[in-house]
């Protein structure tokens, strides 16, 4: 019998938990929003053009 494979919190690496998918609890799910807020995470994406003015 195939046994589910158990997800782990993308930032501690413990057990999920149901009321803080994908993460493990309240204090994980806030430390990635300031990571986003804090731009310490990063889309790749073409260079942003100079404006002419500058």
């Amino acid at each position: 019998m195939h046994t589910p494979v158990r997800k782990r919190c993308p930032i501690c690496g413990k057990p999920r938990h149901e009321d803080h998918v994908p993460f493990c609890s309240a204090r994980c799910r806030d430390r990635d929003l300031m990571r986003w807020l804090d731009d310490g995470y990063a889309l790749p994406g073409r260079p942003a053009e100079q404006d002419p003015e500058e």
